[in-house]
């Protein structure tokens, strides 16, 4: 199987590469697609938490927390420590936040011009 084709030198991305690559932002899109594993990550992103602590803050039973945070970890988007017996998720990268906070402002901004276009009509 080829991934890439190449023109005049230059490699290209092939139809199969593309596809695999869609996939990934898919699967990774789907751990951003729930409100509650947005807010764990917003959470996480404030400091390091163990479920407990997660389970407190959000009012959750362990096991939907254990669950979300499941799907978390399996996307990469959070990563553990164990010391002794507890373990401590953490952001796995900080830049996520900063992606959070870009689509909240581009909904902001979209919502906005819906609003002004609803008073427009009234």
């Amino acid at each position: 199987m080829r991934l890439f084709k190449y023109k005049q030198g230059h490699a290209m991305v092939t139809q199969t590469l593309q596809q695999e690559i869609s996939l990934l932002e898919a699967d990774f899109c789907f751990a951003l697609s729930d409100p509650t594993r947005l807010l764990m990550l917003y959470s996480l992103g404030e400091s390091p938490r163990n479920v407990t602590e997660l389970t407190n803050e959000l009012g959750l039973n362990q096991s939907t927390t254990s669950r979300h945070l499941k799907v978390l970890r399996e996307r990469g988007l959070v990563h553990t420590v164990r010391t002794g017996t507890t373990i401590t998720y953490h952001l796995s990268d900080q830049r996520l936040i900063q992606a959070l906070d870009l689509l909240r402002s581009v909904m902001r901004d979209r919502l906005t011009q819906r609003a002004s276009l609803i008073n427009e009509i009234s």
